[in-house]
């Protein structure tokens, strides 16, 4: 994702964010931790706009198998 959803979320959130927040948000990540804060964010973008949820259409049975036929394979 390119860094619309950024401005987006400082948008959205608006005076709730702080001084640290906004500049993560502007700046990037220059850390493990702060990339960690980053990536909580965008969850919370996502979780906002909608996203987080599963698409049911995706990936439907695509990876399905049952124990047997993986350990029929083993024999």
């Amino acid at each position: 994702m390119s860094n619309t959803w950024r401005s987006e979320y400082i948008d959205i959130k608006g005076k709730t964010l702080n001084r640290k927040q906004i500049e993560l948000l502007e700046n990037g990540p220059h850390s493990l931790s702060s990339s960690w804060a980053l990536q909580a964010m965008h969850n919370d973008w996502k979780r906002i706009k909608g996203l987080d949820k599963d698409d049911p259409k995706e990936n439907t049975g695509q990876f399905q198998s049952t124990f047997k036929k993986t350990f029929r394979k083993w024999r």
